[in-house]
């Protein structure tokens, strides 16, 4: 079964950066820094989030400070009926 809109993300270790994508990036899509060193990339035409950035990935979650809040709604769905 092939999932539709799956997440993609990829850890830069030596930049520190984690990168989480639905779907490739478009030239189209529009980026904004919703949060310090939290960046969203949006569909130009529909403002759907894509994906985003977040800088200092590691030492964020080494502090113990407020999580980081993601500028979407995540709705999930079953696979399969039960």
């Amino acid at each position: 079964m092939k999932i539709k809109n799956k997440l993609n993300y990829f850890y830069d270790r030596d930049a520190d950066v984690l990168y989480i994508s639905k779907g490739k990036p478009s030239k189209s899509d529009i980026s904004d820094e919703v949060e310090d060193g939290v960046v969203a990339r949006f569909d130009a035409k529909t403002k759907e989030v894509r994906g985003f950035t977040i800088l200092n990935f590691a030492a964020r979650t080494q502090k113990k400070s407020k999580a980081v809040e993601l500028p979407f709604e995540l709705i999930f769905n079953p696979l399969h009926s039960v």
